[in-house]
């Protein structure tokens, strides 16, 4: 962190920055902004409370990304144990979108990617979203998931390729 800027400031200034960052992230696992949020929230409460400070910026940000990926899919996981225990299907929130065509495409395409993205397996999906929804780049998810650069590199591609493959076999058929 910066040594010109007091501690709240440095904290005010990183929570700034990385919030927006991990939130969108969060909301892709979740698909819920309160749930995202609520882990955003939990995830910065877990950096407060850690007794060691980081010694430089960009290793705090890896460790809020990693203890954000473990809150939600923690969270992913008990609602799929609830929803088994209830046996009721998890919906995605209604949010309020434009009127006509437009709102039908847009939601039609968020559901076929986000079909999309669930098929792919999850060691690609999870490289996927944390580079496309996290905006991190390939030396940043390597340190986050603890693989090599080359690996996340191998992986991206190999989710775009699949993803495009998918949706060249979605245009060969008829969609409602």
């Amino acid at each position: 962190m910066n040594a010109s800027y007091s501690p709240q400031e440095n904290f005010n200034r990183f929570y700034g920055t990385v919030f927006p960052q991990i939130y969108k992230f969060l909301l892709r696992i979740t698909r819920d902004p309160m749930v995202a949020e609520e882990l955003c929230q939990e995830t910065f409460i877990k950096y407060l409370e850690r007794k060691d400070p980081f010694p430089r910026e960009e290793e705090a940000r890896f460790w809020l990304f990693r203890v954000a990926k473990n809150l939600a899919l923690n969270h992913v996981k008990r609602m799929g144990r609830e929803q088994n225990a209830y046996g009721r299907n998890l919906h995605e929130p209604v949010i309020p979108e434009e009127s006509g065509e437009d709102a039908y495409l847009k939601k039609e395409s968020i559901r076929q990617v986000m079909e999309a993205l669930n098929k792919l397996p999850k060691n690609l999906r999870e490289v996927l979203v944390l580079k496309e929804y996290g905006d991190l780049n390939y030396r940043e998810i390597a340190s986050i998931l603890f693989i090599s650069e080359a690996n996340v590199k191998v992986r991206v591609y190999r989710a775009r390729e699949r993803l495009a493959r998918y949706f060249k076999e979605l245009e060969g058929t008829d969609v409602p």
